[in-house]
């Protein structure tokens, strides 16, 4: 992911209010992120931590996403649909948010089961299990990163309704 400023990512939200952006309060300084690390940003709010923000990169650009976990969490143990990790080392919740646009304004929404703490990026890049001997370990690692890409991507594209 590129790196972008506080300002670019505070702007790229497309389903939150002035208020909800300015107020938001970022993970880390920008320039302590390691964003050849993260293929999406995302983290949780400190004060209200029922709400979570994804910032992923489309088409260049960045696009913001204020997402709301859902109260009631899983029966079972589920899989996180963006990392798709069957040995999750964290808790998967369902987050909604509301769609972009005139949809949004509508009360429309999205929802979708995600890692409790975005930890998608480092889920992706541990070295997976050998499934056979001859496997080769660091194509799928490679697989398995530019399908989370893939899949965010994915989710913020049906946010935005393309």
């Amino acid at each position: 992911m590129h790196a972008f400023s506080e300002s670019a990512i505070r702007d790229s939200f497309i389903n939150a209010s002035l208020r909800e952006r300015q107020s938001l309060q970022l993970p880390a300084p920008v320039d302590q992120i390691e964003w050849d690390r993260v293929d999406y940003l995302g983290w949780r709010d400190k004060k209200s931590p029922q709400l979570g923000y994804v910032v992923v990169e489309l088409d260049g650009k960045p696009v913001g996403l204020l997402l709301r976990q859902a109260e009631a969490r899983p029966r079972a143990r589920a899989q996180c649909s963006w990392c798709e990790d069957v040995q999750l080392p964290n808790d998967v919740v369902l987050f909604s948010t509301k769609r972009a646009g005139a949809a949004g304004r509508k009360g429309d929404t999205v929802g979708t089961l995600v890692c409790a703490n975005f930890e998608c990026s480092g889920n992706v890049r541990r070295r997976p299990t050998l499934a056979y001997v001859g496997f080769d370990l660091e194509a799928e690692r490679e697989r398995r990163i530019a399908a989370l890409r893939e899949h965010v991507a994915n989710f913020a594209r049906n946010v935005l309704g393309e």
